[in-house]
């Protein structure tokens, strides 16, 4: 596995090699082929679990050191994955669409969240599928989420809720034909230094409201407020979402107003290439998309996505039968 050692690369921009790539292709093909199940099941996930421990030791050795520390960026770009190009049907286009048949992609996305922890998903949101389809869907192009096309607004994945992924990879199986969409993603320990005094004291107070999405089907009920900042002063965790966040004083839309333009100032955008993942610690980094105008041909950009809960047992009961989707209420055990 080679990385790219320029000093503006991101800490974590890695290629496999090719006897690598070849190997990881064999793995996941493997899976995919023999593995019983589809990939929802609990089977399924722990055959890729165990697929997980015969990948490259360099590879697992890359996602381990991640895992433990994301770096200055918060984010991995992982190229030279396979994604069974030629063999893909055309670009879906419906809303809520999902992987549930064994798919190579799918092999590759649930071995490597089983390295960096637990695949994870939530009931209300594309049925809990765990390998999710990221399409832009006709007559949603303003929508703020995965099936939109307009400018994606900077966020943490699920940032109302509790048990929100730990991790969010996007493996692109087809890139954007216009070359215009790209991940744009931002970490909030490059922006840390360059706020303000008192927009950093203002994030770290409980003066902010997160809302969920539509889909969570949560009515009217209304959190505290609760900062944006939390955990260690010097590398703290971050929990925004700027078309969902709500100010509830003056001084805090101040501070959101401010941190928004740093996002925008450091902010690294990728143009995904088939065969490359993108991993976001969405514990330190926010995520969103530049626009772009799909064709709705069947050639438009295509990617996957499966997030990743480092500590499942936290949320367990919120999944039934200890599986791996959360519910939209605690269940008993």
């Amino acid at each position: 596995m080679a990385a790219n050692a320029e000093r503006s690369a991101p800490r974590y921009d890695v290629t496999l090699n090719p006897s690598d790539a070849e190997l990881v292709e064999e793995i996941a093909w493997k899976l995919a082929t023999q593995a019983t199940g589809r990939p929802d099941d609990v089977e399924w996930v722990e055959a890729a679990r165990n697929s997980w421990h015969e990948l490259p030791v360099a590879l697992r050795r890359t996602l381990a050191e991640f895992r433990r520390d994301s770096g200055p960026g918060g984010g991995l770009l992982l190229r030279g994955l396979p994604v069974d190009a030629l063999g893909l049907p055309p670009t879906p286009s419906v809303n809520g669409s999902v992987q549930r048949e064994p798919a190579l992609g799918a092999a590759v996305l649930l071995m490597i969240a089983c390295g960096l922890g637990d695949p994870g998903a939530f009931r209300p949101e594309k049925g809990g599928a765990l390998v999710q389809d990221v399409v832009p869907v006709p007559g949603m192009e303003e929508f703020q989420g995965n099936a939109g096309s307009t400018l994606l607004t900077f966020h943490n994945e699920n940032a109302f809720h509790e048990h929100r992924p730990d991790f969010v990879m996007l493996l692109c199986l087809r890139a954007d034909p216009t070359g215009r969409a790209g991940l744009r993603t931002a970490c909030v320990r490059q922006v840390l230094p360059l706020l303000s005094d008192h927009a950093l004291e203002t994030l770290w107070a409980p003066e902010f409201i997160t809302a969920p999405p539509p889909s969570f089907n949560m009515g009217d009920v209304e959190e505290p407020p609760a900062p944006v900042l939390t955990g260690d002063p010097s590398d703290p965790d971050i929990r925004v979402d700027l078309a969902a966040t709500k100010p509830v004083t003056h001084r805090a839309a101040e501070a959101l107003r401010e941190l928004q333009d740093h996002f925008d100032a450091t902010a690294a955008t990728h143009r995904l290439a088939p065969g490359e993942l993108a991993i976001v610690d969405n514990r330190v980094t926010v995520h969103g998309r530049t626009e772009f105008t799909p064709r709705y041909d069947g050639t438009d950009r295509w990617l996957q996505r499966t997030f990743v809960m480092t500590d499942l047992r936290r949320s367990r009961a919120m999944r039934p039968a200890d599986g791996y989707v959360l519910g939209d209420v605690a269940q008993p055990a």
